[in-house]
């Protein structure tokens, strides 16, 4: 007993590394190892000499393997160790800029938007990206045979056979965001609804998913007049000019009544959009006076109460203020395209420090 101690815990000392400890491991412990081997010869043994050697060979095993678990934890630790000297990295030293992190134009104009609006006392609203059909449609006044609610410009969520809910959309704009904001608090109101929308179209200015802000005021003595200074003051601030030139056209939206789309007055001279001068005028957005039955939907008595809604694209906002030519490059995760036009992480947008 004492030969075979001696034997293999010095072999367990030695082991350079885990493989060689495995060996020794095998040729003491394993199925055919030796002191396995002396444990199956217990069975021949007279019972006198067998209560003498078995306390005996189960003390050497466990000893043996105590010294192998020991070992391979001074190994495991010593190549930590080495692998940490090895990797070691000097935190304070200065970072390089090209790993520098930057904002998406996205969520920057989205913060700047948000910012515009809070000053003029507006709350942000938000609602789910995977809306019902009547969020999204009905209580927004859409009819049934609308052309927005086709499947060739809706995504309709999949329904399993015989589900008889009612069927589900992501949603095409972020307007029933409006809706679940009147129904939860009532009137008087005032809300942006920033968000991800979704509508099957892709091209130039077109994506499937796309950003919206759209806002909503509504209050006893709310006019068109309320809703064109509200525009012409966050226009101003939000491309930094100091007087905007705005053209309201009679459009139709089931949601509004009147409704209106909005130009903003342009000039392309030299191929550069300047705003606020010129000649040319530039859609930017729909707007109108909220319809009866939206407000009736949303739990607002529309003989006491009235108000206005508005929406645009973030993205559009974006590639106006910021000159970016193609919406698709918005969503392509093209590193190169995000350090060109994206932002630091600590320019923060304020109206103090400028938008």
């Amino acid at each position: 007993m004492d030969e075979l101690r001696d034997k293999y815990l010095g072999a367990v000392a030695s082991a350079s590394d885990e493989a060689a400890l495995e060996e020794v491991r095998l040729a003491a412990l394993g199925k055919k190892g030796e002191i396995a081997l002396r444990m199956r010869e217990l069975g021949t043994m007279p019972p006198d000499q067998r209560m003498a050697t078995a306390p005996a060979l189960n003390a050497l095993r466990d000893e043996v393997a105590a010294a192998v678990a020991a070992r391979k934890a001074a190994l495991q630790d010593a190549a930590l160790d080495e692998r940490l000297r090895a990797e070691w990295l000097d935190v304070s030293l200065p970072p390089r800029p090209r790993r520098a992190g930057t904002i998406h134009p996205i969520t920057q104009v989205t913060d700047e938007v948000t910012q515009i609006f809070a000053a003029l006392g507006y709350a942000v609203a938000e609602g789910p990206q995977v809306e019902d059909d009547w969020h999204n449609f009905d209580a927004l006044n859409i009819a049934p045979e609308h052309p927005a609610r086709q499947e060739h410009d809706t995504f309709y969520m999949a329904r399993s056979e015989g589900d008889n809910r009612p069927p589900h959309v992501l949603r095409t704009h972020t307007s029933p965001v409006q809706i679940r904001a009147m129904m939860g608090q009532g009137a008087p109101l005032r809300v942006i609804c920033p968000g991800r929308v979704f509508r099957a179209d892709y091209d130039q200015t077109h994506s499937p998913m796309f950003h919206q802000v759209e806002g909503l005021a509504i209050d006893r003595a709310i006019t068109m007049a309320n809703l064109k200074w509200t525009l012409e003051e966050f226009l101003k601030a939000f491309f930094e000019v100091p007087t905007v030139d705005l053209r309201f056209r009679a459009s139709h939206f089931p949601f509004t009544e009147p409704s209106a789309e909005v130009d903003i007055r342009c000039s392309w001279e030299g191929g550069t959009l300047k705003l606020g001068e010129g000649d040319s005028w530039l859609e930017i957005l729909g707007s109108g006076m909220v319809h009866p039955k939206v407000l009736t939907a949303g739990g607002i008595d529309p003989t006491e109460w009235q108000g206005f809604a508005f929406g645009m694209g973030i993205d559009r906002l974006a590639m106006l203020k910021y000159g970016i030519p193609d919406l698709r490059a918005f969503f392509e995760s093209d590193l190169r395209w995000l350090r060109h036009y994206g932002f630091g992480a600590l320019e923060v947008p304020t109206l103090a420090g400028g938008v």
